[in-house]
């Protein structure tokens, strides 16, 4: 019985999945709770933003929250697996026709709203 290398790998990434995290699609406004490490101290720092891309699968899915930081636009990519990662919140759900909003990008103040699910 012959076991193929891609079985082995698939097997060892459902292991390492996180199940306990919130869903959340594009156009959704989340709160992300991150570790941040500074020397020997860790701390969990807050990013609430809109989530304008969701790509990848399995262990190697990333997602992109883009939020406004002392009047510029910040966008952030975070591994949706990682351990650095603690929670997800959806605050608010968006609707939007779009799987990558990079229309974002062009626009200033209440252009960026989307609209509510």
């Amino acid at each position: 019985m012959k076991i193929k290398c891609s079985e082995i790998i698939k097997k060892i990434q459902k292991g390492q999945m996180r199940n306990d995290l919130s869903k959340f699609n594009v156009g959704d406004t989340i709160e992300v709770s991150e570790k941040i490490t500074e020397g020997k101290k860790t701390r969990i720092q807050k990013y609430i933003g809109v989530v304008i891309k969701i790509k990848g699968l399995m262990n190697a899915t990333s997602f992109i929250v883009r939020k406004e930081s002392y009047g510029t636009f910040v966008e952030k990519t975070f591994r949706l697996h990682s351990p650095q990662i603690v929670k997800i919140d959806v605050i608010k759900k968006g609707r939007v026709r779009r799987a990558y909003l990079t229309y974002l990008r062009n626009r200033v103040g209440k252009a960026t709203k989307i609209a509510k699910a």
